[in-house]
């Protein structure tokens, strides 16, 4: 079993507490070498791991300047990663994604947030999604271990960080309560009507018109979906696009990523777009 290991309190702290379980746990480390110091906490972590009788991996990738630099990073960590790797995620990110999926009106996909399993595909686990960020740093106090201090975490150029040390502390100060155990639990509850509504989807063939035009429309929406998916799902726009073709309101679509939706006798067929020129 492996987890990755950044060298802050969250990962540190999953570090420790699969050990604490029993577990034969590989400590991986990914260096981005984007800022100075990062082969100095690659030694922080192999330190720690040595610590409580963890084996040790240190990885190397490489991500250019630009823009969206944080994502395309998680992006190329994620690439060099097991797919069933442990991460660090606590309560407080799982509350801090749900508000992210709120500003960017995801669905109820989104507002399920994090899964602990890592969802259906059983890709990336987050065992530790019911601690909060100051019972991980409890965890490297009692043990000695001064966690990595990322100093990305402070730019609030983020939306994430804005999230983070702007509209949840005022969110939770206008309701005067704690919201984090609020918006987990309510992320929880979205993940069990979710998988519900896979369920049901997915006895509707999408590549049948008939049964996608006559489908209660949420389901049909989220056949296309689960029939589109590959690393990402579609957006609403091409989910829309493909219905209006099941209800024969047009006869194909171009979707993004050069697809072409058509079809023919009441199937629907997915094929690569006409060149253009």
């Amino acid at each position: 079993m492996s987890c990755a290991v950044s060298g802050g309190a969250d990962s540190l702290a999953l570090l420790a507490l699969t050990i604490a379980a029993d577990l034969q746990v590989t400590a991986i480390h990914v260096d981005h070498g984007i800022r100075s110091g990062s082969a100095n906490e690659a030694r922080i972590v192999e330190h720690a791991a040595s610590a409580v009788g963890a084996d040790f991996n240190a990885l190397t990738v490489q991500v250019s300047p630009g823009p969206n630099l944080e994502a395309r990073a998680r992006d190329a960590r994620y690439r060099v990663l097991p797919n069933d790797v442990l991460t660090g995620h606590t309560a407080d990110d799982q509350a801090e994604t749900v508000i992210l999926n709120i500003l960017r009106g995801a669905g109820i996909d989104g507002l399920a947030g994090m899964r602990p399993s890592g969802g259906p595909s059983g890709q990336v686990r987050h065992p530790i999604l019911g601690i909060r960020r100051f019972e991980t740093e409890a965890v490297c106090a009692l043990l000695g271990w001064e966690p990595v201090r990322d100093p990305s975490n402070e730019d609030q150029s983020l939306l994430r960080n804005r999230v983070r040390h702007q509209i949840l502390p005022l969110l939770n100060e206008a309701s005067h309560r704690d919201l984090v155990p609020i918006f987990s639990r309510q992320a929880s509850l979205m993940a069990d009507d979710s998988d519900v509504l896979d369920a049901l989807a997915k006895e509707i063939d999408p590549t049948d018109a008939k049964a996608l035009a006559s489908a209660p429309v949420a389901l049909a929406r989220r056949a296309i979906r689960l029939w589109l998916s590959t690393t990402h799902p579609p957006d609403a726009a091409s989910v829309e696009r493909v219905l209006a073709v099941a209800r024969g309101e047009v006869t194909a679509c171009e979707l993004p990523g050069g697809l072409r939706i058509s079809r023919t006798n009441q199937r629907i067929f997915i094929t690569p777009a006409p060149a253009q020129g």
